[in-house]
């Protein structure tokens, strides 16, 4: 006996919906007056056909946080391939299956008019059912999600990437210099999405490294990876090699850190483009323009993205904040009051510690400005 499809309502984006009644009257009767057996005296607006909010999908209920939208459709599984997102290209997606064959896929209607806060319905790295034909498909369901790391844009969910479980936060210790406010943003997105971060400070050789010690000391006495690397003498390549090795990840940072650089250096014959820093601005240009997953030859597989100067969070409350630093967290429940924001109150633990020493001050900083980020 088969199971029972279930129907779900859902919502609709607005801006889909068709015009709720006729315009231009005013300029019809200027124009030509009305009959009386013509004119519409009235008009009811019902919530029916395609001036509902809502409509019947046929699927399974998911929660929001799980594939951005509040139902699984139904598919038929038969006619469809299980496959990967590799890339977005505009509304043509890559797709590829198990066998490395590739897809060039549209998007099935459904999933662009259901409502999401998402500025993209499809990632990179999305597990999708799509409908073959010949060299191309149309995706019909995207998979539930985990491991998404996702940032605010024009105040909707930009979600970088899906189905990742380590993020490789490449900076640089010069040309341009190291960022670590930027640092401490990545970290906190990685522990709302419970990915394993890993710090990665590319061109290590320009520098003395002696004064960097004390900012990696901080990230490593709280438990965090923190590799120094050069892409152009091979320092600690064989370390990060070993740590991509089987793992599905993504790497994040600024232009011009020497994303790209790492990943020919640590996969021959990738051949990515690389640009170069402006001496002016000690900025990077945008040489890698789209997210896109790259296999590796020793398994697993890792997201290029493009450079990134501002990353806004997405989806994390001012009093979420503290709960995601991982110096922080543990000071909280020390507090005097159970409320405390730890900005201004007395017998605060947090700003005890700052003054004691013993919560770094640069810290304190990032969580003060990532907290007055999160307020309404």
């Amino acid at each position: 006996m088969s199971n029972k499809k279930k129907k779900v309502r859902v919502s609709f984006r607005k801006n889909r919906q068709a015009r709720t009644r006729e315009s231009g009257l005013t300029r019809q009767f200027e124009q030509h007056g009305f009959e009386d057996d013509e004119t519409t005296r009235r008009e009811q607006l019902t919530g029916k056909g395609e001036l509902a909010k809502k409509r019947t999908v046929v699927g399974e209920e998911v929660s929001d946080g799980e594939s951005g939208f509040a139902v699984l459709p139904e598919v038929d599984l038969e006619n469809c391939l299980a496959g990967r997102v590799l890339e977005v290209r505009g509304l043509i997606s890559i797709v590829q299956t198990a066998d490395g064959k590739h897809y060039q896929c549209a998007l099935r209607r459904l999933l662009k008019t259901l409502a999401t806060d998402q500025r993209h319905v499809v990632a990179v790295g999305d597990r999708v059912q799509f409908r073959p034909d010949r060299d191309e498909g149309l995706i019909e369901r995207i998979e539930p999600r985990k491991g998404v790391l996702s940032r605010t844009s024009r105040d909707r969910q930009h979600v970088l990437v899906a189905n990742v479980e380590q993020m490789l936060i490449v900076s640089s210790a010069a040309e341009p210099d190291l960022k670590p406010h930027l640092i401490d943003r990545f970290l906190v997105a990685a522990e709302q999405a419970k990915i394993k971060p890993v710090i990665c400070i590319n061109k290590i050789d320009l520098i003395d490294p002696g004064p960097l010690q004390a900012t990696i000391g901080v990230y490593a006495q709280m438990g965090y990876p923190v590799l120094q690397v050069s892409a152009t003498t091979g320092l600690n390549l064989s370390r990060l090699r070993d740590m991509l090795d089987h793992c599905q990840s993504v790497v994040v940072g600024q232009s011009g850190v020497g994303k790209s650089s790492l990943l020919n250096a640590i996969e021959p014959g990738l051949g990515l483009r690389v640009g170069s820093v402006s001496r002016e601005t000690q900025k990077g240009k945008h040489t890698t323009t789209t997210a896109r997953l790259i296999s590796l030859a020793s398994g697993g597989f890792i997201v290029d993205t493009p450079g990134i100067r501002q990353f806004a969070l997405w989806d994390v409350t001012s009093e979420e904040v503290a709960g995601l630093f991982r110096d922080i967290r543990p000071l909280v429940a020390l507090c005097r009051f159970p409320d405390c924001t730890h900005t201004h109150e007395a017998d605060c633990a947090v700003k005890s510690s700052v003054a004691d020493g013993r919560l770094d001050a640069r810290r304190y900083e990032s969580y003060c400005h990532m907290r007055e980020d999160g307020k309404d």
